[in-house]
């Protein structure tokens, strides 16, 4: 049943990018990558996620709205024949951590882990108008910024994303959007950036937002992405640094915010120069901010341990590890 899901949620991605722009041979190539990561073993929880798709997909929203902080799909309205709020917010539980949003799921409201909200009115601003642009978003989790994207105007929109959970936050709101007519060119695959084929120059903007300094090799990541843009496409890259000057780095002895796998962290300027470096041109910094434990906490739709937990609670500017706390930059850049 799992892998049966993976097979028929590739064909229904390709046909639903089969009149944009990522058509034909990306399409292809990507579809082939996503094949080989359904060779790998299933997630135990798998069959009980596929369960919340299936027993949720008779619902028929009313109303759409992807231009909003909360992002909008249906009412309580629309309930009335599938057993009311309380089922519902039963079966959405069942995708616990939801970690990017916020949403409102037919009136119920998902506080998410994150105000990615936040982080989109932050960055939004400084994007190119994206009417008519293909969109790469890396590491993109429930989608919430790849439906963002789609909302502003965005020709086709890929996310990419290998928790399997997240790619189903992002199918179950899909297949809404489907019901209802209003399911914009948008998609999200189960891959990293190092499994996504070798497709050069084919997106006029990528966002990498929260990847890079996971990465044991930032420099090689950077490569990848401007690889994949467009001549004088656009990337938008969102990630943690310290303060410091040009020849500032911090690399972690082991622990970051409780992350073991946190790398590289450099001052804003030092990760200037290494975009300079790559080749990258007119890179400047469109937004330098404290993550605060507002945008980042535990709620009731992510139980787990979240920021607040992280930080030094007698110096809020220090990890638990004595370390600076997460300041994080948006570069904006072009590639050559």
């Amino acid at each position: 049943m799992p892998r049966d899901f993976f097979a028929a949620y590739a064909q229904q991605q390709a046909e639903r990018m089969a009149k944009t722009p990522l058509d034909g041979a990306p399409w292809a190539a990507l579809a082939q990558a996503y094949t080989q990561t359904c060779a790998q073993p299933v997630h135990g929880d798998l069959p009980g996620w596929l369960s919340v798709l299936r027993d949720t997909a008779a619902l028929r929203p009313s109303v759409v709205d992807l231009d909003r902080d909360a992002l909008r799909i249906g009412t309580a309205a629309d309930l009335a024949a599938f057993g009311g709020t309380d089922t519902l917010v039963g079966q959405l539980r069942q995708l616990h951590p939801w970690r990017k949003g916020p949403f409102e799921l037919f009136g119920v409201p998902i506080d998410t882990e994150w105000r990615s909200d936040w982080k989109w009115q932050r960055i939004a601003p400084h994007l190119s108008p994206l009417a008519g642009r293909t969109v790469l978003d890396v590491g993109c989790g429930s989608g919430y910024h790849v439906w963002r994207l789609a909302g502003a105007g965005a020709a086709a929109v890929l996310g990419i994303e290998p928790m399997w959970l997240y790619v189903l936050q992002f199918a179950l709101l899909q297949q809404w959007l489907v019901h209802a007519g209003q399911a914009p060119a948008a998609s999200v695959l189960p891959l990293t950036l190092e499994q996504v084929p070798d497709l050069p120059q084919t997106f006029d903007t990528i966002l990498s937002m929260g990847v890079l300094y996971h990465r044991r090799d930032p420099l090689q990541h950077l490569m990848t992405l401007k690889r994949l843009l467009k001549p004088g496409g656009e990337l938008l890259l969102e990630t943690l640094v310290v303060e410091g000057g040009v020849d500032t780095v911090l690399v972690p002895e082991d622990r970051y915010c409780r992350m073991r796998n946190v790398w590289f962290l450099p001052s804003v300027a030092q990760l200037i120069r290494w975009c300079e470096r790559l080749g990258f041109r007119a890179v400047r910094c469109v937004d330098l901010n404290w993550t605060s434990v507002q945008e980042q906490r535990r709620t009731d739709w992510m139980t787990f341990d979240s920021l607040a937990e992280s930080l030094d609670p007698h110096q809020p500017r220090r990890t638990v590890e004595g370390l600076p706390a997460p300041l994080r930059a948006a570069l904006l850049m072009q590639a050559p």
